[in-house]
């Protein structure tokens, strides 16, 4: 693996000693029956576990736990559609940091419900026609906040790849690692960690059709803008992916793979109805690539990044009937 990448595993390694005692160190389950219907060996890591309902408490904390006594004072402000909000939102709050998250009017009310309940102060704004890191900075400008990106920052990337490390602790012996691409935090720091752990598995990221920028990035050599995306896949609706982790994914993915709203809906159901755990549509958008067979048939056993749980209950009981 290259040296050059802006995250080691030392970091990955180091965001994990912050991490201990602090985030849940999820489970990893198992269903006979998914086995059965996709002719594989499938280990769920299960992050719609973790604190705050997602795996974005583990990139927020490792980047606002390194603040300096100053920063910390001043206050951080972040933009989101929800999990990293949330995420952000209740670190600052362990850490005793004022937080300010920018948030989509259309982000799902649940998550924008758990962020002001975390204490953090919530700005919305119009997804089509506002840009929210532009209302971000402008805000760390006037206030002196310290802005905490996404994705595109080395500590956060560090602290998301503590997943793939527990799971490969857990389970070394994976041919395959699949999970969501947004802006590609999560891929990019799981993809370190599981390359290190095991150079000979593949890693390989899911988008949902519609939201394939980062696939678009990859087949052209260059990072690729679209319009917003629609997709039930909130978490993922990213229009582009960030300088460092176009970097890391460029270098260390085998490939990314499309599904699309039903597949997504259909991955939420099984993991409801057969495995009772809930699942947001993000979370299952790796799950639905393995059922549909989306991934090569040599990957017998297939590691699987569940991102997240946050889901209303009105979308929860439509796709549940």
């Amino acid at each position: 693996m290259s040296t050059t990448l802006p995250v080691t595993f030392a970091d990955v390694r180091a965001a994990a000693e912050r991490l201990r005692g602090v985030a849940n160190r999820t489970p990893v389950l198992t269903s006979r029956t998914f086995d059965a219907l996709t002719g594989r060996e499938v280990f769920f890591k299960c992050e719609n576990l973790q604190r705050g309902g997602a795996f974005k408490f583990r990139g927020a904390y490792n980047r606002l736990c390194q603040l300096s006594d100053d920063e910390k004072r001043r206050g951080v402000v972040a933009f989101s559609s929800g999990n990293h909000a949330q995420g952000v939102a209740l670190a600052a709050k362990l850490l005793n940091i004022p937080a300010t998250i920018v948030m989509p009017d259309d982000a799902p009310a649940i998550k924008l419900a758990a962020t002001r309940g975390y204490g953090a102060e919530v700005i919305v704004y119009d997804r089509l026609t506002g840009s929210r890191e532009q209302m971000a900075r402008q805000l760390a400008a006037e206030r002196g906040l310290t802005l905490v990106p996404p994705f595109d920052d080395p500590h956060i990337i560090a602290g998301q790849g503590t997943t793939a490390l527990e799971l490969l602790e857990e389970v070394p012996d994976l041919d395959a690692l699949v999970a969501p691409v947004g802006g590609g935090g999560l891929i990019s720091g799981c993809a370190v960690a599981a390359k290190a752990l095991r150079p000979a598995i593949a890693v390989y990221g899911v988008e949902a059709e519609g939201a394939d920028d980062a696939k678009q990035s990859l087949a052209r050599g260059e990072i690729v803008h679209i319009p917003p995306p629609a997709t039930i896949a909130d978490g993922i609706r990213t229009q582009s992916v960030g300088a460092l982790t176009f970097a890391m994914m460029r270098a260390l993915l085998g490939d990314i793979v499309l599904v699309n709203d039903a597949e997504i809906v259909e991955a939420v159901r099984f993991m409801l109805l057969r495995m009772k755990i809930v699942v947001e549509p993000t979370g299952a958008v790796p799950i639905a690539a393995v059922m549909q067979n989306r991934i090569p048939a040599s990957a017998r056993r297939v590691g699987v990044i569940v991102s997240g749980g946050n889901i209303g209950m009105e979308l929860l009981r439509a796709i549940a009937v």
